[in-house]
Formats: C-alpha cells, sequence, structure tokens
C-alpha cells in the first residue's frame, strides 16, 4: 500500500526519475512540454493544420513533432499540483504539470508514437480508453504490457484507425491513481475536413475529488461521498466560460471518470447527441435533448446552434453543482435559532446559525473557512450571487463576437423587455384560489342495518 509520506514525496521521485533517462534515451523522444496554469489555451493554433483544433476547458492541446512518419508525443506522469478554484489548490497527480493532462489532438490515420515517462512515487501505465489497437498497447498492466515503473520510458506506437472522442488513464493502481486525477482527453479528427464540421469545438472531463478542508491530497479510498464535482478539475466559479457567436454551430465533448453519472443540461438550447466513445451517430438515429446523461467511462458530443445570451451548462445533480459540501449536516429548515447564535458564539467564536428559512444565505453571509477549501456555494453574476459551485459554467453567445475569438466578453447585455421584472405594487393581489370550486357538502346519509331475520333498524 502506498504510504502518505511517499505519496506527498514523489516530487523527489520525480528528480530521481529524470535522472535515469539516459542522454542516449532523451536524444530520441521529444522534449516534454508543461503547463501549470489553469486557464484555457486561449488561441489553439489552427493555421496549417487540416482540422478545427478543439479548446479544452481550462486546459490545453499537447504539441506533437513529426518523425518517421509518425506523430510524437511525450506524456510525462507525475506529481502535480492544481489550482481548484482560486483560493484552494490540490496536490495531485497527472500529466505534464496538470490534472487533468493535455488533450492529445490527431487526424483518423494517423500513425502515432506516444512516449510515457514515469516520474511518480510507484508504477503506471496508460489506457487508451475506446481506441481500437494492437492488444499490446492497450496499457493495462500486468496483462498487455510490462509496468513501467518509476524513472522508466516506455513507447506506445499504433494507427488511429477510427475519429471520435477518447480519453486516456491508468490501468494500474487505477483506484488511487486515477483518484489522484490521472487522465486526459484524445480527439481524433476525421480524415475528411468537410466530415461533421463545427464552429467551436470544446472538450472537458469530468472528475470528483474528496479533500477535507485545510488539507490538499485527495481521500484515494472514497467511494461515494465527494466534495468537490469538477469540470477539469476546476470547480465552480474557477470554470471558464464556453463563448460563441450567434448562429455558430457548437460541439461540445464530455467525458466521465467519476463514480457516478452525470446528468448535463445546457439552457435555452436543444441539443443533439452526435457521437459517443463508440463512433458517430447517424443523423437518422439523434434525438432531441436538453439533459444528456454521461455515465461513468462513457464520452458523450452534444452539439447546437448558439442562441444569444447568458446561458448556465451544469450537472442537473444538485448536490454537483456545490463544493466542500459535509453529508453529516443535519437540516435546520423550519427550526427557531433566535438568539442561540451569541450563546454559542461565547464558546465558538464566528460561528454563524442557518439553515432556518433555507441555504441561500450561504452565499449572502461570508464566513471565516479553513485553510485550502472553499464556500459551498460562491460566484457573482450581473444580478447577484449565482449560489453555484462544482460542476456549472456559463455559455456566452454574442451577435457581434468574431469568429476564433475565445475571450470573455464579460455579462450579457439583455435586451430591453426581454428580463424578468419585479411587479412594483403587490397591494390589492388577490390570494391564491383553489384548482376546483368547493363542492356542496353532500347530507349525512342514514345508516341502516340489517339484522338475521330480516329486521331493519
Amino acid at each position: 500500500m502506498t504510504s502518505r509520506r511517499r505519496l506527498l514525496g514523489g516530487m523527489g521521485a520525480a528528480l530521481l526519475g529524470a535522472g535515469l533517462v539516459s542522454r542516449s534515451k532523451a536524444d530520441q523522444i521529444p522534449a516534454p512540454t508543461r503547463r501549470h496554469d489553469a486557464a484555457a489555451q486561449a488561441n489553439p493554433v489552427s493555421g496549417h493544420l487540416p482540422y478545427r483544433p478543439v479548446v479544452t476547458l481550462n486546459g490545453w492541446t499537447l504539441p506533437w513533432r513529426m518523425k518517421d512518419g509518425a506523430k510524437e508525443f511525450h506524456l510525462v506522469a507525475e506529481p502535480v499540483e492544481r489550482e481548484i478554484a482560486p483560493g484552494m489548490t490540490a496536490r495531485l497527480w497527472g500529466y505534464n504539470g496538470q490534472s487533468p493532462g493535455p488533450t492529445l489532438e490527431c487526424v483518423e490515420g494517423d500513425r502515432v508514437r506516444i512516449f510515457v515517462t514515469n516520474r511518480l512515487p510507484e508504477h503506471t501505465t496508460i489506457h487508451w480508453h475506446g481506441i481500437l489497437l494492437p492488444s499490446g498497447m492497450d496499457g493495462v498492466g500486468g496483462l498487455s504490457q510490462p509496468q513501467i515503473k518509476p524513472g522508466e520510458t516506455f513507447v506506445y506506437e499504433f494507427v488511429m484507425r477510427q475519429s471520435g472522442t477518447f480519453m486516456y488513464h491508468p490501468h494500474a493502481d487505477e483506484m488511487l491513481q486515477i483518484a489522484m486525477g490521472m487522465m486526459g482527453s484524445i480527439v481524433v479528427h476525421p480524415k475528411n475536413p468537410r466530415f461533421m464540421p463545427v464552429d467551436r469545438d470544446y472538450m472537458f472531463l469530468l472528475n470528483a475529488y474528496d479533500i477535507d478542508p485545510g488539507s490538499s491530497v485527495p481521500r484515494a479510498s472514497t467511494m461515494t461521498e465527494f466534495n468537490l464535482w469538477t469540470f477539469n478539475s476546476r470547480v465552480f466559479p474557477g470554470i471558464d466560460p464556453l463563448v460563441a457567436r450567434s448562429g455558430e454551430r457548437v460541439r461540445i465533448r464530455v467525458g466521465n471518470l467519476t463514480m457516478t453519472n452525470h446528468p448535463i443540461h445546457l439552457h435555452g438550447h436543444i441539443l443533439e447527441v452526435t457521437a459517443t466513445d463508440g463512433g458517430w451517430v447517424p443523423k437518422s438515429a439523434r434525438w432531441p435533448e436538453v439533459v444528456v446523461d454521461v455515465a461513468v467511462g462513457q464520452m458523450r458530443v452534444i452539439e447546437f446552434v448558439a442562441t444569444a445570451g447568458d446561458w448556465a451548462l451544469h450537472c442537473h445533480k444538485s448536490h454537483h453543482t456545490m463544493n466542500a459540501m459535509g453529508h453529516g449536516i443535519r437540516s435546520t429548515l423550519g427550526v427557531s435559532q433566535e438568539g442561540i447564535a451569541d450563546r454559542i458564539a461565547k464558546l465558538v467564536p464566528d460561528y454563524m446559525s442557518m439553515g432556518e428559512t433555507g441555504m441561500a444565505e450561504m452565499s449572502e453571509m461570508p464566513m471565516p473557512l479553513p485553510e485550502n477549501t472553499l464556500p459551498m456555494m460562491a460566484g457573482e453574476g450581473p444580478h447577484g450571487a449565482l449560489e453555484m459551485g462544482g460542476m456549472f459554467t456559463v455559455l456566452k453567445v454574442r451577435d457581434d463576437l468574431k469568429p476564433g475569438d475565445y475571450a470573455d466578453p464579460g455579462w450579457y447585455a439583455a435586451p430591453a423587455g426581454t428580463v424578468a421584472w419585479l411587479l412594483a405594487d403587490e397591494a390589492g393581489i388577490p390570494e391564491p384560489q383553489s384548482a376546483a370550486p368547493a363542492m356542496p357538502e353532500s347530507p349525512t346519509p342514514a345508516l341502516q342495518v340489517r339484522k338475521p331475520g330480516g329486521h331493519q333498524h
């Protein structure tokens, strides 16, 4: 079993591992590229590419080089630090400086050569989830290959036989390594650039962590009681918005490596599921949706035509749009707490009673927090507190956005008369009436009893 000391000592192992790769070997492989910031790659390179690159939410695409007819990538499995949202940083495991690792992009028919260097304190592998390839390249430690020991570099080489949306993750000590954040996305673009074209193409993974307030390392053995539900290891208000121009066709690719399913809901649009990790869905097999369920281990690709406005995009499990939520909190809804706060505050400084009328006050009355954690719901919108966290972000569609512009355009200026308004004068508003008129009372029927023998009373 991996001890906590070894778990946190991964940085030292990373330095040791680097020294085990000889200079002759290093000359054969592309230099690893790292990123540590949590902003999305603002302007993906697209000038000479035969496809529209994806924009990875709060992430980036790994550069590659051509050598001997193959596209060469270099992934480094290593301990990383990830800002979950401003005010909280987690100590995770990932690839090339981040969790999730960078997105791999290529084209159907490409031969890829992927170097994987292990700078973790234990062995690992990489499984190419959904990719059709020789079994010896499938990345299951002990079954299809030996484990990649600390300091070793393994080479995976195969042809991308099908286009689509896929993932990569370990198949070695999988419970711990995935719980620590080891995962990434793979996008294989169609060989025909005119197949299924879109104007914007977004990608992110769903993952979850259980990190106690005041700590920074996830509980790897948690099965159900997670307290941070994330898009690409970020929670709202730290998740980037998705932006688009009115009328553009937008594609969103979502993969799920959590322990439960996630019904992903986009407001204001009708969606189509156009692909899964098994392939593209023919037009004749699609149907309209506004919520798309993404089960464990699945990829779902949705498309829609963008309509102007600011639109919520979130998991529809309500607890998944909250941060650092405790599971042992009792409900005090309707329980009078008059005067109790002052008495408890004498024993517990900064104590605040809440929950008597609901939990919205959690976003209205900031309170001291333990180190390195987040409020349950946070974030400000143009009309006040958004009262969200976790798996929540905003799709921002504008009429005047330039093609290829991914900068945050700010909040939507709604046209006059299109925002719900407060009824200024509530005097004289009648009380709600029942849906059906009251029925007249029926006379009470006389009770008649007939005894044996025919006598009636």
